[in-house]
């Protein structure tokens, strides 16, 4: 890092501060630049997405201050806000980073997705100085979305968009502060193997396979205990409270846990962490799980097979049998092992990359002056 490289003043604009993107914005705050951070509480993210862009270049026309850098997440409307912001916003480096992209994200019917929304990620991404996506499997749905879309488009051509933003794209993973976890005492060796679930209740993350194919364990009378965390929203799916029900007798726990730190202890009291994710950008709450011992069984698709060995991944016809095999097998994974697994994930790892990216002085000719 440069001598002056501590003095940089980085705007950062995250329209929906909640979830991986509060634990994101947390992460940056390690590093010795000068953050201002403007945030919104992580609510109607459709309308974050509409007007955030025109009232941060709002804000900005009333603060009166100027900065060396802008960071976004893929909620602001970068061309909107750049078209809108004052006249200095389009002489300094802006950087986005996607979590997600609209192409990819699930809808309950695929003629129910606002194209709009799509669009908006791709002007964003064309807008912008440089883009970091979480995963490649991110950045890949999200070109191969664009592509489709673009294909109705009749006489309205974009030109080589995949070399457009190859050319300013970094796969660039969230960093994970892992203290918590590393900070909890060991494993108890329980009498019966554990098995995790700690996604969002919601129907993207599949729970339905996920909680009948424990009912048929259950009904067989497989030695198993189960812990169920994640975050739950207003609607929950059903599947839930059947569980619940279901397998009350087994359950160690279920529900939200109150601190960062009982959670870090649940994943250390568990044995066996399962996804079923029909969608999954990153897997952030896997690589958190592995990092506490549990060994991991997860869908053969998604961002899985680029961050983990085959050995832990299942086909989907497999599931049950290879859950199975896990249950019976009653073994976690070493702490080198689950350090092995995880430590390029972490903060400290990543940070030499997060750094040479914020500090990169490249303004794109295309972000500012875009030509067909």
């Amino acid at each position: 890092m440069q001598a002056d490289d501590k003095d940089l003043r980085i705007l950062v604009l995250e329209p929906y501060c909640g979830g991986s993107h509060k634990s994101f914005l947390d992460g940056l705050k390690r590093f010795p630049f000068k953050f201002k951070f403007m945030t919104f509480p992580a609510r109607k993210w459709k309308w974050r997405m509409r007007l955030a862009a025109p009232l941060y270049a709002k804000k900005l026309h009333e603060l009166g201050q100027r900065f060396d850098r802008i960071l976004c997440s893929s909620f602001v409307d970068v061309a909107t806000f750049r078209g809108l912001a004052p006249a200095w916003t389009r002489q300094v480096p802006l950087l986005t980073y996607f979590h997600e992209n609209q192409f990819a994200y699930p809808v309950q019917a695929e003629d129910e997705r606002d194209l709009h929304f799509s669009l908006t990620n791709l002007t964003t991404a064309l807008a912008s100085d440089s883009v970091a996506f979480n995963s490649l499997y991110n950045f890949s749905s999200f070109l191969a979305g664009a592509k489709k879309l673009l294909k109705s488009s009749h006489d309205m051509r974009l030109g080589d968009i995949s070399g457009i933003l190859d050319a300013k794209t970094r796969i660039l993973p969230p960093g994970i502060d892992f203290s918590d976890i590393d900070a909890v005492q060991g494993h108890n060796k329980n009498q019966s193997p554990v098995i995790l679930w700690n996604h969002r209740w919601e129907h993207d993350k599949n729970p339905e396979v996920f909680f009948r194919t424990l009912f048929k364990f259950d009904l067989r009378d497989f030695d198993f205990n189960l812990v169920v965390l994640g975050q739950s929203y207003k609607e929950i799916p059903l599947i839930f409270a059947e569980a619940r029900k279901r397998l009350g007798h087994r359950l160690l726990h279920f529900g939200y846990a109150r601190s960062h730190r009982e959670y870090a202890r649940w994943l250390k009291s568990s044995d066996i962490v399962v996804s079923t994710a029909r969608h999954e950008f990153f897997g952030m709450a896997i690589i958190e799980a592995i990092r506490a011992g549990c060994r991991p069984l997860l869908p053969c698709r998604l961002s899985y097979p680029e961050l983990f060995p085959k050995k832990f991944l299942y086909e989907e016809k497999e599931f049950l049998m290879r859950l199975r095999q896990e249950v019976s097998r009653k073994q976690r994974l070493s702490k080198k092992q689950a350090i092995e697994l995880t430590e390029r994930f972490s903060w400290d790892t990543l940070a030499p990359q997060y750094k040479k990216w914020l500090t990169n002085t490249t303004i794109s000719k295309q972000a500012n002056s875009y030509s067909l």
